[in-house]
This record gives structure tokens, C-alpha cells and sequence, in this order.
């Protein structure tokens, strides 16, 4: 027969398995924390666990335990930038605001994450620019559903007239690779404008320049066409 335990050892359960569950997701998401990083500097290939789990003051085992591969820390990884990535293209979606000022609100998100959370940016762009062979599914079942809403909004806005006409879809892919240049190639624009890294004012100027782009695409009055 199993020992008994005791009435207050039994209430205790739960809580001591909570604290651990609690412990166990901080622990993992510190380490994805310290691989973004790793991974961004030397790409997939170029990334070992022993090097991720030395950043992370732990040892290789150690990080195994909580990350069996390295392909299952990578795709934390991703997973994490691909889930704010989502958050910032579902505000797109909100057809009975005004167009611009949802326009305006995403190109700041965009750009403050660039800003914010460079190396998240760069690694993405690296598994993107190397064919997505680790994250390509995730990519398609996740993004497509979502642009394809975005998409049917803008339609609804320039069937109200509420903004001209405009090829929604690649408007969106302009909006991606704008504001994620700031990120991706911060170093070449530093480099032009001669200081050692990009700042707020540089972040503040680029939002600015594409926020009158978009918003001139979107205009109700198209311009004429080229003779």
C-alpha cells in the first residue's frame, strides 16, 4: 500500500506543483531570452546549445532538460516573435476605426519593435532569407489567415470610400519591410548617418517618412496616371 499523506501535506500539493510549473515557464522563457541573441549573431547553423547555455550561466545538460534540441529552442524563439508579430497585424483588423489612425498605430508598433527587440527581428529575417525551412509551416498557417483579414478590411474601407483605392496586399509587405529595416539593417543606416547605433530621434524621423507614405497611398484622391 502507497503511505498515506498527510490532510496538510495534501493541500500543500497543488501549490508546490504550481510554484514549480510557475518556476519552469520563467526559467524557459530567460533562456529563449539569451538564444534570441545567440541566434541572431551566428544564425541557425552557426548556433550551438554549449554557446546558449554558457550565455545563460547554465550548464549544457542543465539546458537540455529544459530544451531537449536545439530546433525546439529555435522554434521558442521564432514562436515568440511570431506571436508579437500577430498581436501587432491583428490591430489592423478593427474596420469600424478610422483607417488612418489604425495605419498610424501599426507603423509605431512595428517601429518600436524594431527598435525595441532588434535581435527577435534579425532572426526571423535570417529563417525567412534562408527559405524557412525550420518555421515555413508555422509561417503560412499563422500569417496567411491573418493578412488575408487584414486584406478583406482594406477592401471594406475602399468599397466605403473611406480610403482610395490600393493593392492592400503588397501596401502591407511595403509596411513590413520598411519598418523592419530599422532592425534588420540598423547598422548600415548608422554607419551612413556616422554615429555608432541608431537613436529615437532616427526611429522617430523614419516613422514619420513612412507614416506620410502610407498615408498618401491610401489617399482618396488618386494621383493621375504616368504619361
Amino acid at each position: 500500500m502507497p503511505p498515506k499523506i498527510g490532510l496538510a501535506a495534501a493541500r500543500e500539493r497543488p501549490a508546490l506543483i504550481k510554484r514549480r510549473v510557475i518556476n519552469r515557464d520563467k526559467l524557459e522563457a530567460e533562456i529563449a531570452d539569451v538564444a534570441v541573441r545567440t541566434f541572431a549573431e551566428c544564425g541557425y547553423e552557426g548556433t550551438s546549445i554549449a554557446a546558449i547555455a554558457d550565455a545563460a550561466g547554465l550548464s549544457k545538460q542543465n539546458l537540455m532538460y529544459y530544451y531537449p534540441t536545439k530546433q525546439a529552442l529555435y522554434e521558442r524563439v521564432l514562436d515568440n516573435v511570431l506571436d508579437d508579430w500577430l498581436a501587432r497585424m491583428e490591430s489592423l483588423a478593427h474596420e469600424e476605426q478610422e483607417p488612418h489612425a489604425v495605419l498610424r498605430a501599426y507603423i509605431q508598433a512595428k517601429l518600436r519593435f524594431s527598435r525595441e527587440q532588434p535581435w527577435a527581428s534579425r532572426v526571423y529575417a535570417m529563417e525567412v532569407i534562408g527559405g524557412a525551412k525550420v518555421f515555413g509551416e508555422q509561417i503560412h498557417d499563422r500569417v496567411v489567415p491573418l493578412l488575408r483579414k487584414d486584406i478583406a478590411v482594406f477592401e471594406k474601407w475602399s468599397a466605403a470610400g473611406r480610403i482610395g483605392p490600393v493593392n492592400a496586399t503588397h501596401l502591407i509587405f511595403m509596411i513590413w519591410a520598411m519598418t523592419q529595416s530599422y532592425a534588420d539593417f540598423s547598422a548600415q543606416m548608422a554607419l551612413v548617418l556616422g554615429r555608432k547605433q541608431l537613436t529615437r530621434k532616427d526611429y522617430e524621423d523614419g516613422e514619420d517618412t513612412i507614416v506620410r507614405m502610407v498615408m498618401a497611398a491610401i489617399a482618396c484622391t488618386a494621383a493621375p496616371d504616368s504619361p
